[in-house]
């Protein structure tokens, strides 16, 4: 199947993020000079059609998107965790990508490429159909003010247009420490068709926090100040 023969009606008018400052660390920049040109690539530099990982790669294997990796604590542990798969970060803050290098670096990881731009582009112009193992979406802006949830990146159309790009079988993976967002990613996920929750059997049915998920200074702080950590493992029938 290639991109053309499922489209999905997905035209982004509110974006879900904030352009933050550029201003990068000497350490940051060496990594970003040294590195990004092999290992990292523009949204909207990206050559028209679906992205060629096998080719940016190497190889073929299970292909992971990590949407929103800010500064790559837990990603690039998590890549290094899973070798065996090739493992994409999306981000818009350059520094939060740079000190993922610099992580990537220290790790020596082979299986980390890197895009900066907007994720909902990349998905809708650059994923075939089918050709994801996993979506993970790890405590996304959750902007907090009603006014601004239109904001949020888990809605009915952007859930739709992941669960297209999910293979059979792959999972949508997103925690948050929001629970009015928990709440509605739960509400936007059921309704889903081609979702299953594979953890509605679970009180509320939240997933049990993996133990392979790192736990950051973020996270950390979430419990310092009284927010309950929600999972969710969706699984794409």
């Amino acid at each position: 199947m290639n991109a053309s023969d499922q489209q999905v009606p997905f035209r982004r008018t509110v974006v879900s993020y904030v352009q933050r400052g550029e201003r990068m660390t000497s350490g940051q920049q060496r990594a970003w000079d040294q590195y990004w040109p092999d290992f990292g690539a523009e949204v909207t530099a990206l050559p028209e059609g679906p992205l060629d990982t096998t080719s940016w790669f190497g190889r073929q294997a299970p292909v992971v998107l990590e949407i929103g990796s800010g500064m790559g604590e837990t990603t690039a542990q998590l890549a290094a965790a899973a070798p065996e798969v090739n493992y994409l970060a999306i981000e818009v803050y350059k520094p939060g990508l740079a000190q993922l290098m610099l992580r990537a670096e220290k790790l020596e990881l082979t299986n980390l490429r890197l895009l900066r731009g907007d994720a909902i582009v990349l998905l809708r112009d650059h994923v075939e159909p089918g050709s994801l193992s996993e979506v993970r979406i790890y405590f996304p802006d959750p902007w907090p003010k009603k006014r601004h949830h239109k904001r949020r990146l888990v809605q009915d159309a952007s859930v739709e247009l992941i669960t297209s790009r999910l293979a059979p079988g792959g999972v949508l993976h997103m925690a948050t420490d929001w629970e009015n967002y928990a709440e509605q990613m739960l509400e936007v996920c059921q309704a889903q068709p081609l979702l299953r929750n594979r953890y509605a059997a679970e009180p509320g049915g939240w997933a049990p926090r993996p133990d392979w998920r790192p736990v950051t200074k973020f996270e950390n702080r979430a419990h310092d100040e009284g927010r309950v950590i929600h999972d969710l493992i969706f699984e794409r029938i």
